[in-house]
């Protein structure tokens, strides 16, 4: 059955019944009672889609999301949870895009061609084309994550560079001197990718202010890059006793590679960073960590994203979680001269 059936039978045009289903035009009380009628007979349903096509809405939500590597992360998965998640809940779809920038037949298929009403963009540059492209468009979008000049946009994102420091200002406390950052890929660092170098700015100024030494390593995001990056810390610098990591991929590898090393975590070794709160539990011993509320993370985009299609004014929401004490860090050790 559909709305071409209904209209021959109550004997109207097909508009007319378009028209009684959206309101979007009167139609006299009789004839929409004619109509209501042959509907309940036939058990008519009328098309989601095509209602909401009808109002000039899709009830779809774009999720650009490319993996930063080859693969997502538990972490980028919690995200496309989070987001489908709360979509749900306010009656909409999600359609997952992986476009990067400069993917100019994913972006017309997704914006020209209007799929979707609004977009989330995730894996932020510093300076992202994408952005650039949605603010030319004039089409509504949200970050998860920030450019280097967010004016103007609708955003959600952690304090990295806060966050690292809170971490380094812990490891200090403890009495560590020698500390190391693990980091996210070289290639990651090369594109301009905005939370490697909020992270790695809150590091340097971190230790700058406390008056400690530090190198930064980047590091793959997987278990082998995180052993290989263990190895290279104390081949450089063997009086390292903390460090903080922003990869939580490679985590479960860090810990391997400390161990490989003849090193034991806390006692001669302190771990800590920014990771989701499965990933930190997950480790043992277990990582004192500022967990990332990513579910959360997911909601407030949803929350913006649809505040900016009714056209209310871009909002932003930087989000400061607390350092979780856990096992994974303890008093500074006193090394051999």
């Amino acid at each position: 059955m559909n709305i071409g059936e209904v209209a021959r039978r109550a004997k109207v045009s097909r508009s007319t019944v378009s028209y009684a289903l959206s309101g979007k035009r009167p139609v006299s009380e009789s004839t929409r009672r004619r109509i209501q009628r042959v509907i309940e007979e036939m058990g008519y349903r009328p098309n989601a889609s095509a209602r909401a096509l009808a109002r000039g809405e899709t009830r779809t939500l774009g999720l650009v999301f490319p993996p930063a590597g080859n693969h997502y992360t538990d972490m980028q998965l919690d995200f496309i949870g989070g987001v489908t998640e709360a979509a749900a809940g306010r009656d909409y779809d999600v359609l997952l895009s992986v476009a990067d920038a400069g993917e100019e037949r994913s972006f017309q298929r997704l914006i020209g061609e209007r799929r979707v009403d609004g977009a989330i963009l995730m894996e932020i540059r510093l300076h992202d084309a994408r952005v650039e492209r949605m603010r030319e468009s004039a089409f509504p979008f949200v970050t998860i994550g920030r450019i280097s000049d967010p004016d103007g946009t609708a955003w959600v994102d952690l304090d990295y560079r806060t966050l690292v420091r809170r971490c380094v200002q812990h490891l200090s406390d403890l009495g560590h001197r020698r500390l190391a950052f693990v980091n996210r890929s070289e290639a990651l660092l090369r594109s301009g990718y905005e939370s490697a170098h909020r992270g790695q700015d809150g590091f340097d100024l971190a230790v700058r202010e406390l008056g400690l030494s530090g190198a930064a390593y980047p590091c793959e995001d997987d278990a082998m890059g995180g052993e290989r990056c263990a190895a290279r810390i104390l081949a450089d610098h063997p009086e390292t006793t903390g460090i903080v990591t922003v990869n939580e991929a490679s985590l479960g590898g860090l810990y391997r590679g400390i161990t490989a090393a003849g090193r034991t975590i806390p006692r001669n070794m302190s771990v800590t960073g920014i990771a989701g709160a499965r990933w930190a539990d997950a480790v043992t011993p277990a990582l004192t960590a500022a967990d990332v509320p990513a579910r959360e993370m997911g909601r407030i985009a949803i929350d913006l994203l649809l505040e900016r299609i009714a056209g209310a004014p871009a909002r932003d929401r930087l989000l400061v979680p607390p350092v979780v004490l856990r096992a994974s860090t303890g008093t500074a050790p006193r090394l051999a001269p």
